[in-house]
């Protein structure tokens, strides 16, 4: 017997068009997988998981192709030129998504100008994303935290709204591990 629950993923967010289709089948046993048909995510999992480990399921594919997709909806070179223009910081010479910095939000190697953000990143509001490119933006000129690196960053008039999400989010994700 395979039964199908369709569902809009993230519907308080704007930034996510994913249709989550969840598909049961007592013929599979232990393993669930996720494949991408056009916006929709098809999910499918053994027919005797629990609705919370449904969920669990849901929200970890979910959450990987929010990750792996998400990230075009941003044109990072774009975003970086715009926000060094207006609050006066140099432009790198490239900035990207990277998936192997799990211990920080960005980082910045000023010798050569270059930007790293993790696509965590990716499933957070653009003022938070916009926050850590200023802060890797300002390393560029000041490479240490001192205090003309935040007098640089504090530009940005989120900055400390951000920090706060961004500190959240890191406590609410080693919760979940």
């Amino acid at each position: 017997m395979t039964t199908a629950l369709q569902r809009t993923l993230f519907d308080d967010q704007a930034t996510s068009e994913f249709e989550v289709v969840v598909v049961r089948s007592n013929k599979r046993k232990k393993s669930s997988e996720a494949v991408l048909v056009g916006r929709e995510i098809r999910i499918r999992i053994p027919g005797h998981m629990t609705a919370a480990e449904e969920a669990e399921v849901v929200t970890y594919f979910t959450e990987k192709f929010e990750t792996k997709y998400g990230a075009s909806r941003i044109d990072l070179v774009a975003r970086a030129a715009k926000l060094a223009k207006r609050y006066g910081l140099e432009t790198p010479n490239s900035i990207r998504w990277v998936s192997n910095q799990n211990q920080r939000w960005g980082s910045c190697t000023p010798d050569d100008g270059t930007i790293r953000l993790s696509d965590a990143l990716v499933r957070y509001p653009d003022w938070v994303i916009d926050y850590v490119i200023v802060h890797e933006l300002a390393h560029l000129t000041e490479p240490g935290h001192n205090d003309d690196f935040w007098a640089l960053v504090n530009q940005y008039t989120k900055t400390e709204r951000a920090r706060g999400y961004l500190i959240a989010m890191a406590s609410v994700e080693a919760e979940g591990r």
